[in-house]
């Protein structure tokens, strides 16, 4: 049985896109950035540490168990962008986006009763400039409110994005080679 650890609807539509079937397991994390993480190491502990919670609740269940973790970070000048908390947020993160480039750093972690295994997928997203109208009207749309960086590269936003170097499953939410290249190394796809 594989189980992901996300409520993310963009991570189970990405996982029925390559054929996986799971069950969701939520787990509940603290978010929060360590003082002096590095934006790599912080997507890495986030996307271990659901792995981990999720293991420790399915393994008091099952002796056999694969889990599917995963965490998304936008990072700018070194500083890790969430997800916004309210519009006026918003504005000010799309504001500091427009005409840029900013780093994707995606961790996909699968956890077996035989350990945890990590992938990072790191990938570069570059902004046309934005008008101060186009950042209010997608800011009063609800589609920013539960992303990081407060865009979807799968929805309005799309139209934002100059310049993609990378995976655009990555930078939606959860990296799909690396998450196949996982789960195939334990023979479950």
């Amino acid at each position: 049985m594989i189980y992901l650890a996300s409520a993310s609807p963009r991570r189970a539509e990405l996982l029925r896109q390559i054929g996986v079937e799971f069950e969701v397991r939520t787990v509940d994390i603290d978010e929060s950035h360590l003082p002096g993480e590095s934006d790599r190491d912080y997507v890495c502990r986030l996307a271990r540490g659901k792995a981990e919670l999720a293991a420790e609740a399915i393994a008091a269940e099952r002796s056999s168990y694969a889990i599917v973790a995963a965490d998304t970070a936008i990072s700018l000048d070194g500083d890790i962008i969430g997800k916004p908390a309210d519009r006026a947020e918003c504005r000010c993160i799309l504001d500091r986006l427009s005409a840029r480039e900013h780093l994707v750093l995606s961790a996909v972690v699968l956890a077996t009763p035989g350990g945890i295994d990590l992938r990072l997928s790191e990938n570069r997203v570059r902004f046309r400039s934005l008008s101060a109208t186009e950042i209010n009207l997608y800011c009063a749309s609800e589609e920013p409110m539960d992303k990081a960086g407060a865009y979807a590269i799968q929805g309005r936003a799309a139209i934002f994005i100059e310049h993609l170097e990378g995976s655009y499953s990555a930078v939606m939410g959860l990296p799909l080679y690396e998450t196949a290249e996982l789960l195939r190394n334990v023979d479950l796809i």
